[in-house]
């Protein structure tokens, strides 16, 4: 199994949607399998998918990233996000478009240029579930 690895780092500035810009990073940097290294920054806007599958919620205010994870395909990435309030409160679920940076975020990304990721319609979970090639 060929094990090569190319990372991709960027920082993204005030303003940026953290999930369309690493998408955007995916695509332009031609990615066909990857994943999250690290996030790190801060978001003045939050917006998360949570545990029921169906509820949004979204936040305005100070919140620090503390870690993000999730894969990446060509069309679809799938993450899933950790940040703290002002008073260090924690709150976690599926990254939605709509989360802005208010600063500054720093995005590692890994791809693995040996491999294929796509997405197809599960009927079992009703998403569209990671296929690995």
């Amino acid at each position: 199994m060929n094990s090569q690895v190319s990372p991709i780092a960027f920082r993204l500035t005030r303003g940026a949607d953290l999930k369309h810009s690493i998408l955007a990073s995916v695509q332009s940097n031609n990615i066909q399998a990857g994943c999250i290294a690290s996030v790190v920054g801060c978001l003045s806007t939050l917006s998360l998918r949570l545990a029921d599958g169906n509820s949004v919620v979204t936040l305005e205010g100070a919140y620090e990233i503390i870690a993000v994870s999730g894969t990446l395909t060509p069309e679809h990435v799938h993450l899933h996000l950790s940040a703290a309030d002002r008073e260090g409160k924690m709150i976690g679920g599926h990254l939605m478009e709509g989360s802005i940076v208010s600063h500054t975020a720093e995005v590692c990304l890994l791809s693995f240029p040996a491999m294929a990721f796509t997405r197809e319609y599960d009927d079992d979970t009703g998403y569209t579930e990671l296929i690995v090639s």
